[in-house]
């Protein structure tokens, strides 16, 4: 097996190339080419990160949590192992590898060698490709791409290296010491020492062997349009054929103006976090660049002539030695009179004055950013954390990373009336793991449509079955289920599932208002399953109702509440219990760790969601309650809560929590498992709340509720019964289908989850946070997460 090894360079086209190569996996897998997704989903970003130096980190390790050195060898053994198991099942001709950051990033010997032995365990034929453009063209690109990472000085340094007989060695001797929490990274602030493309290539040649590097010519139209397939098979030296690619946009470059404003806000942040202990995310700061952007043309690479006649003689052995190179792809563009100036910022430009403006930010941001990340730096420098000193009590994690206020918020909530425990009510969790016997059919009068859920999904097909099985076992008769803008099987499923007459299902991508959820509840009721059903619930599909009575079933918590008409089903909130992988298992057997029971605050700890008799009484179903209260029915209802006691006085009008007044588990509750694994959590985000733009949001969403100091497996219980039901529903070979295509949508999700640096940061900083309940309520209270 021969070992293709795509090292970039930065900013020509591997990107592109990744996309291309992600495209045509299955197409290349057929022909023998194996892309695994072991090491990423398109750029392998894994393998570089685990074989730099322990003390070269870069933004991605920064980010992503591989900073401790124990951590990136933990990554470096899995990742070998997942290749290895790859290579095995598949047995291909030829493992294409491509990591853009290889090339310009690993610098030192010691970080080459490191990768060869990684590779050599899978085979020794290991040939490295990278594509070149001319050195201007390239530097120009390049840094445009460092200025929007937090560069801070301008091409002047450049300028003053041009013509020099060493530019490998006299720009490293210009690289920072890397400070990651204070934005100096090599990669960031150092000029590209590697526009020296002879030296690059003698620079892994001396370790992969003589030959083993080729360099390609950057062609952006090629790499753009259909034919970036035909650049594919000369790079892998493939004999088949693959199709056309989709032609896509190259990325534009920011206006040389827009570049100048951001380096000199840079400067100036560096300096801030130089004499601080500020940390500034790199979204934000990216933010930042594109609020004071403006347009105009980009850097002309002809500015930066002198830079580039400095390599034309080395260009020329280079075209001899790689006979993919083109005259064009080396030659420089016609130089610009006055040579490189840094361009006028414009509109009285002043980075002072925004960096006054966006101050507040970087201050709020520090709160939420300074987690595990930092007490990993914490710990490189040599500095320990005491778990009990003078914050008395707190982790040393939770020393690490707590904001002040959290901390003072902590030392209230430890001798005051809202610390979270767990002596609630009169059962014992550990004791109510006898299975429930199956519930005999139920039988609806005429015209009834029984006990009725209706709710809303996008996306959800893994979930579904097991949600439909446990609900018909314990005594729901019927479904009224909302669908919008589903791309995974969901409506597919739900289809099916009307068709065998398991549920109703409605398409909403026609919504109109607010939400598309209020649009579907205000049109559901107007179907005849909810005017002639019992009682009707609305809840979602990560939510399960727990009867912790009789038999387990709704007929059986009726029978203990005769007189109620309305039931606020409180939530217990359930944490992601260690499981990092989706998978099929139920989700009610995975997951068991939850919040306690005592637990007023943060306030949506005690949510609830509301079951109630379809007796007119209310003119409107919400979110969490039916609202809108009809005239005359003020002493027809009667609210209860999970303990089957009366909170009428509480919750007639509004409302949609428990109070410490109303709290009550005891017959009823409302299992709620918000993230269910790390990488379902990761999917939900990706579609939830914009995290795209700013992933602090996921993050505290992941804060508030990832619930793990108590235990509860009461409704594990109905597993046998919900089994048996969902067996049932898979015998029938269209639903099976479909099943298996939506879990499979989700597990190819989280591998290009993976693949992005946003969510692969917030997918490590969640696994490597670890706070105690009273630790998760202080920070929550200090980030303002009630709103």
């Amino acid at each position: 097996m021969r070992i293709h090894l795509h090292i970039g360079l930065a900013t020509m086209g591997a990107a592109r190339l990744q996309d291309v190569l992600a495209d045509k996996r299955e197409q290349l897998a057929q022909k023998g080419y194996l892309f695994p997704r072991a090491a990423g989903g398109k750029n392998h970003t894994k393998l570089f990160m685990a074989v730099t130096d322990p003390d070269h980190i870069d933004t991605l390790r920064f980010n992503r949590g591989f900073i401790m050195p124990d951590k990136q060898a933990a990554l470096r053994t899995q990742l070998a192992a997942s290749l290895a198991r790859d290579v095995a099942a598949t047995s291909p001709k030829a493992l294409i590898l491509s990591a853009s950051q290889l090339g310009p990033s690993l610098v030192r010997v010691s970080e080459l060698q490191r990768l060869r032995d990684l590779l050599v365990r899978l085979s020794e034929d290991i040939r490295i490709i990278a594509h070149v453009d001319e050195q201007g063209r390239a530097l120009a690109r390049h840094y445009a791409q460092q200025v929007l990472e937090g560069r801070g000085t301008s091409l002047d340094v450049e300028a003053g290296l041009a013509g020099s007989a060493d530019w490998w060695g006299d720009t490293l001797r210009n690289a920072p010491e890397t400070e990651p929490d204070k934005g100096q990274f090599l990669e960031v602030q150092s000029p590209a020492f590697w526009l020296d493309y002879q030296r690059l290539v003698q620079h892994w040649e001396g370790v992969f062997g003589a030959g083993s590097v080729t360099l390609r010519p950057y062609d952006e139209a090629l790499l753009h349009g259909p034919e970036a397939t035909e650049e594919l098979r000369a790079m892998f030296e493939m004999d088949e054929t693959l199709g056309k690619a989709t032609p896509a946009t190259p990325v534009s470059q920011p206006s040389a103006a827009s570049l100048a404003r951001s380096r000199q806000l840079n400067d100036l942040i560096l300096r801030l976090l130089a004499r601080t202990d500020r940390v500034l995310p790199r979204l934000l700061w990216r933010k930042f660049h594109a609020e004071i952007a403006v347009p105009g043309d980009p850097i002309q690479p002809g500015a930066l002539a002198e830079i580039s006649k400095g390599f034309e003689a080395q260009n020329k052995r280079l075209l001899r030695d790689h006979p993919a190179l083109t005259p064009a792809s080396l030659k420089r563009d016609r130089a610009i009179p006055g040579g490189w100036v840094e361009a006028d910022t414009g509109n009285g430009y002043r980075a002072s004055q925004y960096l006054l403006a966006f101050k507040w930010r970087i201050d709020k941001a520090t709160r939420e950013e300074r987690k595990t990340k930092v007490a990993d730096i914490a710990a490189l420098n040599g500095v320990k954390t005491d778990p009990v000193a003078e914050d008395g009590g707190l982790s040393p994690q939770a020393q690490a990373i707590l904001p002040p206020l959290a901390v003072q918020n902590f030392h209230k909530l430890k001798n005051g009336p809202f610390r979270p425990h767990n002596k609630l009510g009169r059962v014992n969790e550990e004791e109510l793991a006898t299975p429930y016997d199956p519930m005999p059919p139920r039988i609806l009068p005429p015209g009834s449509t029984g006990n009725v859920i209706v709710g809303c999904m996008k996306n959800e097909a893994p979930y579904i079955l097991e949600w439909v099985a446990y609900h018909r076992a314990m005594g729901v008769d019927s479904f009224l289920i909302y669908t919008n803008d589903c791309s995974d099987g969901t409506a597919e499923i739900l289809d099916r599932l009307d068709a065998m007459g398991i549920l109703h299902h409605r398409n909403n991508d026609g919504w109109k208002g607010n939400s598309p959820q209020q649009y579907a509840l205000d049109q559901a009721l107007t179907e005849p399953v909810i005017r002639n059903a019992d009682w009707i619930i609305h809840i979602d599909v990560d939510e399960f109702i727990n009867v912790r009575c009789g038999n387990g079933t709704l007929d059986d918590f009726f029978a203990a509440v005769p007189d109620a008409t309305n039931v606020a089903m409180t939530w217990r909130l359930f944490g992601h219990s260690g499981v990092h992988r989706l998978n099929e298992d139920f989700v009610i057997g995975q997951f068991d760790a939850c919040a306690p029971k005592f637990c007023p605050k943060p306030h949506t700890v005690w949510g609830f969601k509301t079951m109630f008799r379809n007796i007119g009484a209310y003119a409107k179903i919400s979110c969490h309650r039916p609202n809108k209260l009809t005239d005359g029915f003020e002493t027809k209802v009667k609210w209860v809560n999970g303990s089957g006691k009366d909170m009428t006085a509480e919750a007639i009008k509004n409302g949609w929590r428990s109070s410490k007044k109303s709290i009550g588990y005891d017959l009823l509750q409302l299992n709620h498992y918000a993230l269910r694994s790390a990488e379902s959590f990761l999917i939900k985000r990706q579609r939830g709340r914009a995290l795209h733009v700013d992933r602090s949001i996921g993050l505290n969403y992941w804060i508030r509720m990832d619930w793990g100091d108590a235990r509860d497996v009461t409704i594990q219980r109905n597993i046998p019964r919900v089994r048996a039901e969902y067996d049932r529903l898979l015998q029938d070979e269209t639903l099976a289908k479909w099943h298996q295509t939506g879990l499979d949508w989700h597990r190819a999700k989280a591998e290009e989850l993976h693949g992005m640096p946003e969510f692969e940061d917030l997918y490590q900083q969640a696994l490597t946070l670890r706070l105690s309940g009273m630790e998760r309520v202080a920070y929550a209270l200090a980030l303002d997460m009630e709103s």
